[in-house]
């Protein structure tokens, strides 16, 4: 019972998230089926069932994808049955877990109440659990990335524990590069921010040398076996997958995303599928029997276009850029395969459209306050900080949707836990504990110029008494 009483609060807000993300699939979600990319996801899974072949379509290999989620979806289908459910439920569990190291990261930086407060918030917050009841990485992404910002923290904060964090470490980075192409950023990341330590003396340089050697080597024999595989079937060096940045890029750079919004009343500056948007640079490709090879061709001739087009448009980039960064902290997230989006006239997603559209507003606020507030102690948060910076440079470049945001709506929920650790409690740093520490400076100057007048006032009594004697 001892042992258990500790976790207590980690159980509780793992059973709120995941009830939250259960009601949301069997009501808001309860009559999805995979579209879009979900359906990409779903039906490569399908294919390394029936086929054993990484495949879009039937025996035609693909290197547009990331590997960890359909291989999860394909062992879930195996066990389960060839249904969405079971890896929307998957997703459910992930998530919940998401919120647990919210938990932990808050109550480890702040406080144990703090950590109650955040985790319970993360497990409300609509835009972590709507995620979940759809087939896209969101919700995986997610919960990796956040998984390394905690494994980083305590990596500055248990030395003695070091070999454990660094294997950990290399494993989640192994992981996030095979759930998204843009997860080997982050190992690059990783080593910078590895070596500030160093400089900061949080982290030994012999140390680190060596657990930056073995977390990197980890994560490259994560990542080899399926870059290997790549050059087999496009004779190109592709380490995770093409990602379809030609694609994103095309959409997002051309005449029709200045003047149209992908869904009616919704921002301009957005993606345009470039099906309809450049059909001249997508005619010559085949929709659905393009080769690997055919696949590497194809998003560089799309990368070109969007290249080629922001040249000739250079004057009106700062203001589509503009638009991108704007578009990022739109409140509400909008996708064409969303459940909330698809099924927007049930009384439970209109209820939690409104959660959407209202709660965002009140973190961001929080949020960058908390950033404010809490900047001095940036040592401990600093991955969290290159996590933001290279999420907004990521929406800047390509284009700006909240779903893009979805990486780092954990780490708003940490900064605005900060804030309010740092109104309530008198820690250092803290707002009472810097109106005690001007308290206690007045009273000392107070008392200080109290006794400078005191011996000013008994020789002006001794005068007086030897005038009078006189």
């Amino acid at each position: 019972m001892k042992r258990i009483k500790p976790m207590l609060p980690a159980i509780g807000i793992f059973c709120l998230a995941l009830t939250v993300r259960i009601i949301y699939n069997n009501t808001v979600a309860s009559h999805y089926y995979p579209l879009h990319d979900s359906a990409f996801y779903q039906g490569i899974a399908f294919h390394l069932l029936n086929e054993h072949c990484f495949c879009l379509e039937q025996y035609v290999s693909t290197t547009d994808r990331a590997p960890l989620w359909p291989f999860i979806i394909a062992g879930l289908s195996l066990i389960f049955g060839p249904s969405d459910y079971f890896a929307r439920l998957f997703l459910s569990v992930v998530g919940s877990g998401t919120c647990v190291l919210v938990y932990f990261f808050a109550r480890d930086l702040f406080s144990w109440r703090i950590g109650i407060l955040a985790g319970v918030f993360a497990a409300i917050y609509p835009e972590l659990y709507i995620y979940d009841g759809w087939l896209y990485t969101e919700s995986l992404f997610t919960f990796l990335l956040f998984a390394i910002c905690y494994g980083l923290y305590r990596l500055q904060h248990t030395p003695e524990r070091n070999w454990r964090n660094w294997i950990l470490c290399g494993v989640l980075l192994g992981l996030l590069s095979l759930t998204r192409p843009n997860g080997i950023l982050i190992i690059g990341l990783f080593i910078i921010w590895s070596f500030i330590m160093v400089w900061q003396k949080f982290l030994s340089l012999r140390m680190t040398i060596r657990g930056v050697l073995v977390s990197s080597l980890i994560a490259v024999v994560l990542i080899a076996p399926w870059t290997i595989r790549n050059y087999l079937v496009s004779h190109t060096f592709i380490p995770i997958a093409t990602g379809r940045d030609g694609t994103v890029l095309l959409g997002a750079y051309n005449n029709e995303a200045l003047t149209k919004s992908t869904y009616p009343g919704g921002p301009k500056g957005t993606w345009i599928d470039p099906i309809k948007s450049r059909p001249d640079i997508v005619r010559p490709f085949p929709l659905h029997t393009c080769t690997p090879s055919c696949e590497v061709a194809r998003e560089a001739a799309f990368k070109a276009a969007a290249v080629k087009w922001i040249e000739d448009n250079i004057n009106i980039m700062p203001h589509l850029l503009k638009l991108h960064f704007i578009n990022m902290w739109q409140p509400d997230t909008y996708e064409a395969d969303l459940p909330t989006v698809r099924f927007s006239q049930q009384q439970s997603t209109q209820f939690v459209v409104h959660m959407m559209k209202t709660w965002p507003i009140y973190l961001f606020i929080l949020a960058a306050l908390g950033l404010v507030v809490t900047l001095w102690r940036w040592r401990e948060l600093l991955f969290i900080y290159f996590m933001i910076i290279a999420t907004i440079a990521e929406n800047i470049v390509y284009y700006g949707s909240a779903r893009l945001r979805a990486p780092i709506e954990p780490m708003l929920i940490l900064l605005a836990a900060g804030f309010i650790w740092w109104l309530t409690h008198k820690e250092k740093g803290t707002l009472r504990w810097m109106i005690d520490k001007i308290r206690s400076k007045d009273q000392i100057s107070t008392l200080t110029s109290d006794q400078s007048e005191s011996p000013l006032a008994s020789n002006k009594e001794r005068i007086h008494n030897a005038s009078s004697q006189a």
